[in-house]
C-alpha cells in the first residue's frame, strides 16, 4: 500500500479551512432555531436542507464534467464517492440532527470535534500517513480544551432524560464524518475538489430523499415562507459554500491539517449559540476555547509545516 503525501500548511489553505469551518458551525444554530420556531421533524428538515442544496451540486457536477481537464471516473471511484457521500453527509447529518433535538448547539459542536482524532487514526493505520510530533501536541492541547468545556456543559444539561442519547447520536456523527474526511482526501487528489464535492453531495441527497419518501412524509409540499427561509440558510450558509471550501482546503493542505484547523468550529458555535440562542457560557467553555485556539496556532507555527512556506 502506498504512503500518502504529507501536505504543507499554506496560508491560503489555512484561511480557506478556517472560513469553511466557521460557516459549517452555523448549522447547529440554524437547526436549533428551526426546531424552536417551525416545529419541524428531523427527516423533513434534513430533506429541506438537501433539496435547496441540490441545484448547486447539479450545476457544479455538470460544469466540472464538461471541462477539458475533467477526470473520468472508473467504477471503483464511482462506488467510493457514493459510499463516502452516503456516510459523510447523509448518515452523519441524520445523526447530528437527531442529537440536536436533545443537546445544546455548543455541546453538539464539542462532541462532533472528536472527529480529528479519528481522522488521524484512519490516516495513520489505514493510509500509512505519518503523524508529526507537532500534530500530536496540537491535538493534545485542543482536546484538553474540548474536554474541559464538555465537562462543564454536562453539569448544565444532564438533567434532561434524552441528554445522553443526544450525545450518543452526535458521537456517531463524529465517527461517520471522520470516515468521510479521511477518505475524501484521497479522492480529491484524484478527481479534484469540486467534482468530488458535487457528486458526494448528490449521493447524500439521494439517500436523504429516499429516507424522506420511505418515512411517508409530505409536509414540504406545503412549506410556508419561514420554512423556506430556514431551508435556504441551511443549504447555502451551512452546506453548499462551506462544503466546497473544506474540500478545497483539503486540496491545499490535506485532510489531517483541515481536521485539526476545523477545531475552531466549537469556538464559533459557542459564541453564536450565546448571541443567537441565549445559551450560557460557563468558565470551562472560556478556558477550553482558549486551549482550542492555542492548539490551532501550534499547527500553524509548526516549523516543519509552516505557513511561511
Amino acid at each position: 500500500m502506498s504512503i500518502r503525501k504529507i501536505h504543507p500548511l499554506t496560508l491560503t489553505g489555512f484561511l480557506i479551512a478556517i472560513l469553511g469551518s466557521v460557516m459549517f458551525s452555523t448549522k447547529a444554530i440554524i437547526v436549533k432555531s428551526a426546531f424552536r420556531d417551525i416545529h419541524i421533524d428531523v427527516v423533513s428538515l434534513l430533506a429541506l436542507r438537501m433539496l435547496f442544496s441540490l441545484p448547486f451540486y447539479l450545476a457544479a457536477a455538470f460544469l466540472v464534467s464538461n471541462r477539458k481537464d475533467n477526470v473520468r471516473m472508473n467504477r471503483r471511484q464511482w462506488l467510493y464517492i457514493l459510499a463516502l457521500g452516503f456516510v459523510g453527509y447523509y448518515l452523519s447529518s441524520f445523526f447530528d440532527f437527531l442529537g440536536l433535538k436533545s443537546v445544546s448547539a455548543g455541546l453538539e459542536r464539542l462532541i462532533l470535534f472528536l472527529y480529528p482524532s479519528f481522522v488521524l487514526l484512519i490516516n495513520g493505520f489505514v493510509f500509512k500517513m505519518p503523524i508529526s510530533k507537532m500534530q500530536k501536541i496540537s491535538l493534545m492541547v485542543t482536546y484538553a480544551g474540548i474536554l474541559l468545556a464538555f465537562v462543564g456543559e454536562v453539569r448544565l444539561e444532564s438533567h434532561d432524560s434524552n441528554f445522553y442519547w443526544g450525545c450518543f447520536f452526535i458521537f456517531l456523527c463524529a465517527v461517520t464524518f471522520s470516515i468521510y474526511t479521511a477518505g475524501s482526501g484521497k479522492m480529491v487528489s484524484q478527481i479534484g475538489a469540486t467534482k468530488f464535492t458535487a457528486y458526494a453531495m448528490l449521493a447524500a441527497t439521494m439517500g436523504v430523499l429516499i429516507h424522506y419518501a420511505a418515512a411517508g412524509k409530505n409536509g414540504l409540499m406545503h412549506a410556508n415562507t419561514e420554512v423556506i427561509v430556514y431551508g435556504v440558510l441551511l443549504a447555502l450558509v451551512a452546506t453548499v459554500i462551506p462544503s466546497f471550501l473544506i474540500n478545497l482546503g483539503m486540496k491545499y493542505i490535506g485532510s489531517t491539517n483541515v481536521a485539526i484547523i476545523s477545531c475552531i468550529g466549537p469556538v464559533s458555535t459557542i459564541l453564536q449559540a450565546y448571541w443567537f440562542l441565549g445559551e450560557k457560557i460557563h468558565p470551562g467553555q472560556i478556558i477550553g476555547t482558549a486551549l482550542v485556539i492555542i492548539g490551532i496556532l501550534i499547527t500553524a507555527w509548526d516549523p516543519k509545516n509552516s505557513l511561511a512556506k
